[in-house]
C-alpha cells in the first residue's frame, strides 16, 4: 500500500497540473489583451519568485555575465513563446492551445537524436507520428471551423517551438543559479518586452476586473509552479507525462461547459494521439538522458516556466 507521503506527493502532482490548465480560461476571461495578461501574469508573480529565491538560498546577484547573457537570451524567447500562446488561446480551442502548446516535448525529442546523430527507435518513432497524425487531425478540424481556430493552432504551436528552444537556451544556467533565481531573472527581461509586444499592438492594457488577471498569476505562476517544483521530482517520466494529460482534459471541459467548444469523436481521437505522443516522448527523452543534449533532468519546464505550455 501507498504511503501517506506517496499520495500527498501525486495529489501535488495532478493538482498543479490543474491549477495550470486553469490558466487558458483566465486569459480568455481577462479584458486586457492576451499579451498584456502575459505581462501582468510574469510581473504580478516576480515579488513572490524573489521571495522564493531567497528562502531557499538562491543567489540573485554575482551572476556571471555570460550566464546572465544567456538568460536575458532564453528570457526573449520566453516573452515571445507566452505572447504567441496568449494570443493563440483566445483563436483557438482551449484543449487545442494546451496541446500544442505542450509541442516542445516533440521538438526537444527530435533535437534528441539530431544532436546524437543516431536515428530514431521504435518508441521515438511512435511519438513523432503519434504527434503528426493528431496535430494534422486537430487542425484540420479547426480548418473546418473557421480560419481564425487555425492561426490560434498555429500560435500555440508556435510557442510550443518557442517554448523547446527556451529550455535548450537555459538548461545550464538553472544549475548554475537555481530554478527560482532563473525564474526571476526571465521575468525581468521577458516583462518589458511583453509590455512593448502589448503596447505596440494596441491592446488594453490596463484591467478594469483585476479577478481574472490575479487568478491567472496565482494559478500559473504560484500554485501550480509550487506544486509541481513540490513534487516533479519523484516521479518516473511516464507519470509525469501522464498527469500532464489531465491539462487538456481539464481545458477541453470547461472549454465546453464555459465556452460550448464541443469535442466531435475525431477532435477526441486527435487529441489522444498528441496526448499520447507527449507522453511517449517524455519517456522517450528520459531514456536517451545521458546521451543526448536535450537533457533537462526530470523536471524539464518546472521552475522555468510551466509545464505546459
Amino acid at each position: 500500500m501507498a504511503s501517506p507521503r506517496a499520495w500527498l506527493l501525486l495529489a501535488a502532482l495532478l493538482a498543479g497540473n490543474i491549477a495550470l490548465a486553469l490558466g487558458p480560461l483566465f486569459v480568455r476571461l481577462a479584458d486586457t489583451g492576451p499579451v498584456s495578461a502575459a505581462f501582468w501574469r510574469l510581473s504580478l508573480a516576480l515579488p513572490f519568485l524573489v521571495l522564493f529565491a531567497r528562502i531557499g538560498g538562491q543567489p540573485l546577484r554575482g551572476i556571471p555575465r555570460r550566464t546572465l547573457m544567456l538568460v536575458a537570451l532564453g528570457a526573449v524567447t520566453f516573452g515571445l513563446d507566452l505572447a504567441s500562446w496568449h494570443v493563440g488561446i483566445e483563436r483557438t480551442r482551449v484543449g487545442n492551445a494546451t496541446l500544442f502548446g505542450n509541442a516542445g516535448s516533440i521538438v526537444l525529442l527530435v533535437w534528441g537524436f539530431i544532436i546524437a546523430r543516431s536515428l530514431p527507435r521504435r518508441l521515438e518513432i511512435l511519438a513523432i507520428v503519434s504527434a503528426l497524425g493528431g496535430a494534422a487531425i486537430l487542425m484540420g478540424r479547426s480548418l473546418e471551423i473557421s480560419v481564425t481556430t487555425l492561426i490560434g493552432d498555429l500560435f500555440c504551436l508556435t510557442a510550443g517551438l518557442l517554448y523547446a528552444v527556451y529550455l535548450l537556451t537555459l538548461q545550464n544556467a538553472r544549475g548554475t543559479i537555481g530554478g527560482w533565481s532563473l525564474l526571476v531573472w526571465v521575468s525581468i527581461f521577458a516583462s518589458p518586452l511583453l509590455l512593448a509586444i502589448s503596447l505596440a499592438n494596441g491592446e488594453p492594457f490596463w484591467p478594469t476586473d483585476w479577478r481574472p488577471i490575479v487568478a491567472l498569476f496565482i494559478s500559473s505562476q504560484l500554485i501550480g509552479q509550487g506544486l509541481l517544483v513540490f513534487s516533479l521530482r519523484h516521479f518516473p517520466p511516464l507519470i509525469i507525462g501522464l498527469a500532464l494529460l489531465t491539462q487538456p482534459a481539464v481545458a477541453a471541459l470547461y472549454g465546453y461547459l464555459i465556452f460550448g467548444e464541443a469535442l466531435a469523436f475525431i477532435d477526441i481521437a486527435g487529441m489522444v494521439m498528441l496526448g499520447s505522443a507527449l507522453v511517449l516522448a517524455r519517456v522517450a527523452r528520459r531514456d536517451d538522458a545521458p546521451s543526448t543534449a536535450a537533457t533537462l533532468d526530470a523536471t524539464p519546464p518546472t521552475p522555468l516556466g510551466e509545464e505546459r505550455p
